[in-house]
């Protein structure tokens, strides 16, 4: 802050050198004014400015440290009360536009919760004509089309699915509910959903679940587990994935792994990032770059590692490290 004084006060400052200077420059050309006591004027006139100048840096600095140090806070008309006429029209002004941007943040946040509550009541209205058209392509006879529209529903199911994930998850810590979860009964929900889909691409499942329970949040970890199976199939052309669970050092393991086209390690570092899709498989293009995004979101608050690992045409092994209870203990004081 004395760096910066200094600097806005650079006139002043070189206005004063300039006089001081003049004063002993006349001293030294006229003879009739004791050179000696010229100086001792400028010097005593200098001790004085230097006192000026700390003191008034002291003053006026004081108002700009407080709004340095509240640059993030909105509400900082408690602390914005300047002492000079400039300061106080600054904290004024700075006040005033800060009551208008409130009202503005705060209508746009109701706009968006508006918004939010819209697209899912939307979103569970589209569910009922979509359980309908399932039921009527259970009624279909030719098999060939029968899959196709099964297929098809299936992706809009999922792309709904995700949307409806996505509104929740900013708020997921208010959805979660830590319990004992039954893990074979998830998988094998997941994989009866993703029944028909599979079978149309010729995949199959591999299952050993060695450990049966483990600590999370049903709805959640089913949405996770979803989003991972359905990667493992819609990037597999044939062959059985493989889904394990087993306890290592004390910790509760699940694996999902696949034979099918693999990541590219350079890919590898951003499959999590918002929006980012592969740049070498070709059925990315459709993708929308959320899927793994909010697996990464959603296992988080359940203190669930996921570790990937990829190898072009040779697969892909997907790893789920469940917390143990005593790391819930923090979160929600179980």
């Amino acid at each position: 802050m004395i760096r910066e004084y200094i600097r806005e006060r650079l006139s002043w400052i070189s206005l004063v050198i300039g006089i001081h200077g003049l004063f002993l420059f006349v001293g030294y050309l006229d003879s009739s004014i004791p050179f000696q006591s010229m100086g001792y004027v400028v010097f005593l006139s200098s001790i004085l400015f230097v006192v000026f100048l700390v003191t008034r840096y002291y003053k006026e600095t004081k108002f700009y440290k407080q709004l340095n140090e509240r640059i993030n806070d909105l509400d900082a008309t408690s602390v914005l009360q300047g002492d000079l006429p400039f300061e106080k029209m600054t904290a004024e002004t700075l006040t005033d536009h800060m009551d208008v941007w409130k009202r503005e943040i705060t209508a746009n946040n109701i706009k968006v919760e508006q918004e939010k509550e819209e697209m899912l009541a939307w979103i569970h209205e589209v569910k009922t004509p979509l359980t309908a058209i399932h039921l009527m392509i259970d009624r279909v006879e030719d098999q060939d089309l029968k899959r196709q529209l099964t297929y098809e529903w299936l992706r809009i199911h999922f792309l709904l699915d995700q949307q409806l994930h996505q509104k929740r998850i900013g708020v997921i810590e208010n959805d979660l509910y830590i319990e004992p979860v039954d893990l074979k009964e998830v998988v094998f929900g997941e994989i009866r959903t993703l029944q028909s889909w599979c079978i149309q691409k010729g995949i199959g499942f591999d299952i050993d679940l060695q450990v049966k329970e483990v600590l999370s949040d049903s709805k959640w970890l089913a949405f996770i587990i979803r989003q991972l199976l359905s990667n493992a199939v819609k990037y597999s052309s044939d062959g059985d994935i493989t889904v394990s669970s087993y306890e290592i050092s004390g910790e509760k393991v699940m694996k999902i792994e696949d034979h099918g086209v693999g990541i590219d390690a350079k890919d590898l570092p951003r499959i999590f990032e918002k929006g980012f899709t592969s740049t070498a498989r070709k059925e990315a293009a459709n993708a929308t770059g959320m899927g793994l995004y909010l697996t990464q979101k959603a296992a988080k608050p359940l203190l669930i590692s996921i570790d990937v690992d990829s190898t072009v045409g040779s697969g892909t092994i997907v790893t789920l490290t469940f917390p143990k209870r005593n790391d819930f203990v923090d979160v929600i004081g179980m």
